[in-house]
């Protein structure tokens, strides 16, 4: 089976690595990739993810059987719908069920209509009304933009004054472009967060083991929100209780749901969770595989992920039989000085190959090749992860490998995993 990679993040290599270890892959390509894919598929430059027709002749050229879509703006433009139209079998869902992460005002609405549980909210387009709102409510509050924002429009206000700025940030600055131009303003809830994804073929659904990734770009969850700093599985405050009350409350009804609406949702399905004193709360839906809890999720499946992806194309996920590591994984983000804000481009990167010859695997995130060296090119520049049997003893093996890597400015958190820590 050739195979091709939509993608050139730390999610997809992997992805990428990942299906590389399937006896079913023939061939990998990854479009456009990254260095550290390179390793274990073929790049493909020269072509922009946002252009479909590119990408169904590209597939159509390089006999691709099927496609693996890993961000979401190529999901929300309908390019699975595309290359199911040319015949091309794909990863991901359509893009009519894709909305589910593209508008977060349909995803409440859905959540609402279905009785899933989630945040008091309320959905504004005009700023002064949302300031109003704001004001009426009081802080804590959650601004978010209601398009996509690459994990960052969402502000937890914790004043009034914060969140007043956070609506006119996105709304009249427009620091979100289209995405701001509604908000949904959200209650915010108390609670510890977790990532729950799952396989579905739009009938059956079949959960990942649980994650918790760290937002916050500085150590005790301080400073601003970033795309994730750093994540581990399994995350413990997701028992096995837990998991089946949001399978049963959560993942089931949404996906019954979205075929009834007309958009059976095919592929991987996140589910952004606040775990409440009332249970598991919806914080937000994602159609993808999260970044980076992908880094964590795909080192712990012993199944094949060429196999099960196939089963979801299919529509026979039932059939497969999905099996799980008993033991952790833990990953720590290495970014560029000054992320999520500005931070410089083209540092040069040492230390990978020492880091992977201490037991960690190095997911390339944002880097490119000048030169024949890796250099940084992007606000996450590495995820370094480390399986053991525990997330302690994979805690250090991670950090072990961090220290082996160096680049000017880089910043990373010291505490990943801590909640999980201060359970054991």
């Amino acid at each position: 089976m050739n195979i091709l990679v939509i993608g050139s993040g730390g999610r997809e290599h992997t992805l990428a690595w990942k299906l590389a270890q399937s006896p079913q892959a023939t061939q990998i390509f990854a479009l456009p990739g990254n260095p550290g894919m390179a390793k274990v598929a073929q790049c493909v430059d020269g072509i922009s993810i946002d252009n479909n027709e590119k990408i169904v002749a590209f597939a159509q050229q390089a006999a691709i059987d099927m496609v693996v879509v890993g961000p979401e703006a190529p999901l929300t433009h309908g390019l699975v719908d595309a290359l199911e139209e040319a015949g091309i079998p794909a990863f991901g869902p359509s893009r009519a069920a894709a909305e589910l992460e593209g508008s977060k005002s349909f995803a409440k609405a859905m959540m609402e209509k279905y009785n899933i549980p989630t945040a008091k909210f309320r959905v504004f387009d005009k700023a002064e009304e949302a300031r109003a709102y704001v004001k009426e409510q009081g802080a804590p509050i959650v601004i978010k933009a209601d398009g996509l924002a690459a994990g960052k429009g969402v502000v937890v206000a914790q004043t009034v004054e914060e969140a007043v700025s956070a609506v006119n940030n996105i709304m009249e600055e427009q620091s979100f472009g289209n995405a701001g131009s509604q908000v949904v303003i959200e209650e915010c809830m108390v609670g510890e967060e977790a990532s729950l994804l799952a396989f579905t073929d739009g009938e059956t659904i079949v959960p990942m083991i649980s994650s918790q990734d760290h937002k916050r770009a500085y150590d005790g969850d301080q400073g601003p929100n970033t795309g994730g700093m750093g994540t581990y599985a399994p995350a413990p405050v997701m028992t096995d209780e837990m998991v089946a009350i949001a399978v049963e409350k959560v993942l089931k009804p949404i996906v019954a749901g979205m075929k009834a609406e007309g958009r059976p949702y095919k592929g991987c399905l996140y589910a952004g969770l606040m775990i409440t004193e009332e249970g598991p709360k919806v914080v937000e839906f994602n159609a993808r595989f999260g970044d980076p809890e992908t880094q964590v999720v795909l080192p712990l499946l012993k199944s094949d992920l060429a196999e099960i992806m196939q089963a979801c194309c299919e529509g026979n996920l039932a059939q497969q039989k999905i099996e799980w590591s008993d033991g952790a994984a833990v990953c720590v983000v290495l970014a560029s000085g000054g992320y999520p804000g500005s931070y410089m481009k083209g540092a040069p990167i040492h230390g990978l190959e020492e880091a992977e010859a201490a037991g960690a695997l190095v997911f390339h995130a944002g880097t490119a090749e000048k030169n024949g060296k890796i250099i940084t090119s992007g606000g996450r520049v590495l995820g370094v992860v480390a399986e053991a049997d525990n997330i302690k003893a994979a805690v250090d093996k991670a950090y072990e490998g961090v220290k082996k890597i160096h680049f000017q400015g880089v910043q990373y958190r010291k505490d990943i995993a801590h909640r999980a820590l201060e359970r054991m």
